[in-house]
């Protein structure tokens, strides 16, 4: 099957860069399966795994396409939803503007995400464990972890905060932010139980999650995904976090403990040694690898070739999907 991949953004992906990840481990899984796989991509992209062509910002994406391929999969929704002359489908990576018609190829990333836009297909996202360092589950684990853009109050660092203060001597390493934030109006973080290592990647990110005792994730929005999730998973942590978006189907009771009050979540973390390490890893190893979304996609590939449409109508964000923020609890 030959494939293009259109991304507006420039791969490989840099510290987080989630899509930016996803989108690269999709097209190298495709290949090692054997398929013939094309990038169309942001200018400064460096892909050594297949060939890479770059958009043409004063034309038309879709005028660049051409007709050499037998399937094209967006990673950006196009305007009036034109996606060329290809069979094309288009993922969808966050949580679309209220009222907003996605094409009727539109594939979500969660049941939950799916669902909440009036749709029925979605992948999970899934990674290149091979490029992670590996992880040691037996190490003695002597704090917490936040991994996220500490920035965006949806993530709610704020409450992470909260929950390891309601711990007796707890300790939160956050992974992703800084003690002092501009950005949300002069935050400035002072308690010696929060340590802060701003926007790490690589064998940095690997170690400081390997030695943590659990991520504390309490989301205040549909999180349509959360790489965050899986990786932290990968190595052997479990997830406590809001009851939001994808995260009942990704934490099940063997992989953490979901609530909206930072009190229940601080006596839950006192639990986190009676999580299995190993059943934590095997679990992301195995559901959600790159492999495995890429079989996934290519299902849908061959349906969109033959015409079948993967949705029953053209997806939109239900009515009652407010952005504000969700509801979280700390008396």
């Amino acid at each position: 099957m030959k494939i293009l991949i259109v991304h507006k953004g420039k791969l490989p992906a840099t510290y987080y860069g989630g899509t930016e990840r996803v989108v690269w481990y999709l097209g190298k899984a495709l290949v090692e399966m054997g398929h013939e796989v094309e990038y169309l991509t942001t200018s400064g992209s460096e892909i050594p795994f297949c060939k890479c062509r770059f958009i043409d910002e004063n034309k038309p994406i879709e005028d660049q396409i051409g007709k050499a391929y037998d399937v094209v999969h967006f990673h950006h929704v196009q305007d009036n939803n034109e996606y060329g002359p290809v069979p094309a489908l288009v993922t969808i990576h966050g949580n679309a503007a209220p009222g907003e018609q996605l094409s009727l190829n539109a594939v979500f990333v969660s049941a939950d995400h799916a669902r909440r836009h009036g749709a029925a297909s979605f992948v999970y996202n899934g990674l290149g464990w091979e490029d992670y360092e590996l992880p040691h589950l037996d190490l003695d684990r002597k704090y917490f972890h936040f991994l996220g853009k500490a920035a965006w109050r949806v993530k709610n660092l704020r409450g992470a905060i909260q929950v390891i203060h309601k711990t007796r001597n707890e300790k939160l390493y956050v992974l992703g932010g800084h003690r002092v934030n501009f950005k949300m109006g002069m935050r400035i973080t002072l308690s010696p139980r929060v340590r802060f290592f701003g926007m790490v990647g690589g064998k940095e990110k690997s170690a400081l999650v390997n030695g943590s005792k659990g991520l504390i994730f309490p989301v205040r929005w549909h999180e349509p995904f959360g790489l965050s999730i899986i990786e932290s998973l990968f190595y052997g942590t479990p997830v406590f976090g809001t009851p939001y978006g994808s995260l009942p189907e990704l934490v099940g009771n063997e992989f953490g403990f979901l609530s909206n009050d930072a009190s229940v979540l601080a006596a839950a973390i006192y639990d986190s040694e009676s999580y299995n390490s190993t059943v934590c890893h095997e679990y992301a190893r195995d559901v959600y690898s790159a492999k495995q979304m890429a079989r996934s996609y290519v299902d849908l590939y061959e349906k969109v070739i033959v015409g079948r449409p993967l949705n029953p109508s053209m997806p939109k964000l239900e009515p009652d999907q407010s952005t504000t923020l969700l509801e979280w609890i700390s008396p």
